[in-house]
């Protein structure tokens, strides 16, 4: 029993950081009907970017505390990965917007090569490990819990919380609405749509340098390809949980944690990647819009 729940502990944690990043895939999807596979990426780049903060503060500040120093390596990669996905919006997909569907999907992906091989050349193709960051560790009867995971799962709490707050109970999250319903009657109300889709992409970067943060104090280690894989994974999660909602996507994040955490410990690590898809696609038999997902209705 006390290895169960110490592998629900874990696959808590992983599901949370895939459930900061789903946000992002469902909320750009929901507004403009776009898959950014791009997203990914960004959340490497605010690994490396809190890497990179790390090490300065490091060198400048020694006895700095951790906690302001996460707080530092938050705040920095948050602004740099806005200032990439905002530019991305704004040159890359902007113009392909009124364009055939698959123009901005193979952008996208474009975009996601681009923006991993520019880390692997200016950072280099090696693992880039970091000092362990949060070493405590608490052990009650006989299961061990992390700080680090206790601040991974309360910082996704928070974010969920104030992001859900912002999509349903302000002026923003009514424009983003709007157009997620109709950006042209949107539009013609006076919302302004290139500047809500902008700060959609904004507010999606900003979530995945916060996973990106927390992956690298979780494991200690980021490499350029880092971008594929859980940006993978993150848009599973938001699929399975209801791709276009918020808690959606979390609990899409959470299932997929537990599921690769249940699968490695009882079964082959080996297919755990299999295990996951394998329920995502019988999920989506039986509930094709998701688990919290709304179905599609086709304006005519």
């Amino acid at each position: 029993m006390q290895y169960f729940v110490q592998q629900l502990i874990n696959g808590l944690t992983l599901g949370s950081i895939y459930g900061l990043i789903a946000i992002g895939y469902t909320m750009v999807y929901g507004i403009i009907g776009m898959i950014n596979f791009a997203h990914g990426d960004i959340f490497m780049i605010g690994a490396f970017t809190a890497l990179i903060v790390f090490l300065i503060l490091g060198a400048l500040f020694y006895s700095l505390p951790i906690v302001v120093a996460l707080l530092i390596m938050m705040i920095v990669a948050m602004l740099l990965t806005s200032l990439y996905n905002w530019t991305i919006e704004k040159v890359a997909y902007r113009p392909l917007r009124g364009s055939f569907r698959l123009a901005p999907l193979i952008t996208a992906i474009g975009m996601s090569i681009a923006l991993s091989n520019f880390v692997q050349v200016t950072q280099g193709p090696r693992n880039k490990p970091v000092p362990p960051m949060v070493s405590t560790v608490y052990n009650i009867e006989g299961i061990s819990v992390s700080l680090k995971q206790i601040i991974i799962v309360l910082v996704t709490i928070v974010l969920l919380a104030v992001f859900w707050y912002l999509v349903n109970k302000t002026s923003l999250g009514r424009a983003q609405r709007a157009c997620e319903q109709d950006r042209k009657m949107a539009a013609l109300l006076g919302v302004d749509v290139d500047r809500t889709i902008s700060i959609t992409f904004i507010m999606g970067a900003a979530l995945a340098a916060v996973a990106g943060t927390l992956f690298l104090m979780y494991y200690g280690v980021v490499v350029f390809s880092d971008g594929f894989t859980p940006g993978v994974k993150a848009f599973t999660a938001a699929v399975l949980g209801g791709i276009g909602s918020l808690p959606g996507a979390v609990l899409g994040g959470l299932m997929i944690g537990f599921i690769e955490s249940m699968w490695s410990a009882y079964f082959s690590i080996d297919y755990k990647d299999v295990a996951a898809f394998s329920i995502l696609a019988i999920v989506l038999i039986f509930l094709p819009s998701g688990i919290l997902g709304r179905p599609e209705v086709e304006k005519v």
